[in-house]
């Protein structure tokens, strides 16, 4: 992270010596709580959420409800029918997990849906962006809420409110 700062400085003091810099930055968090499609899209992620943590805890409550059917029977159980009782809570475990992995895990529904309803948000809110970088001849836009810091910037160069009007979004 120090390298692209550092570089990024460098650049600029390299710039500068040429030509005057017009330097923008905008908080896409500001953009993205603002905007209407993004909160629409957050609106449907959760709601796919709730439903799926939903059927984890049905899941994980039928586990809790054969494990303790069992810790209480195991004593008087036979043989056979305990390692039945035993196999079937470890698939019902196995069950879980996989079910936690195919709607959580990194490659999960979630991600793929979050990419799928994200994106074209995204993306319209980058062309935006764009557009009034061009319109008002900047040279460069960061977004002050990502990995890059600002340990001062002149508020005078926040183009966020811009991108919202362009939008059509009122503060």
């Amino acid at each position: 992270m120090r390298k692209i700062l550092f570089a990024v400085l460098l650049l600029f003091t390299s710039l500068s010596i040429n030509a005057q810099l017009k330097i923008g930055y905008v908080d896409s968090d500001t953009i993205m709580e603002k905007l209407p499609d993004a909160k629409d899209a957050q609106t449907r992620l959760d709601a796919l959420i709730a439903e799926w943590q939903e059927e984890l805890r049905r899941m994980e409550n039928e586990w809790q409800t054969k494990y303790d059917d069992y810790e209480q029977r195991k004593l008087i159980m036979s043989d056979q029918k305990r390692a039945e009782t035993e196999k079937e809570l470890v698939s019902l475990e196995n069950k879980i997990t996989s079910y936690r992995q195919q709607k959580f895990g990194p490659t999960g529904e979630l991600f793929k849906k979050q990419t799928e309803i994200m994106e074209p948000i995204q993306n319209k809110v980058f062309n935006v962006i764009q557009e009034v970088a061009e319109e008002q001849e900047l040279d460069f836009v960061f977004d002050r809420s990502g990995d890059i810091i600002f340990l001062y910037a002149k508020p005078e160069y926040d183009i966020t409110a811009l991108v919202l009007e362009k939008l059509e979004i009122e503060e």
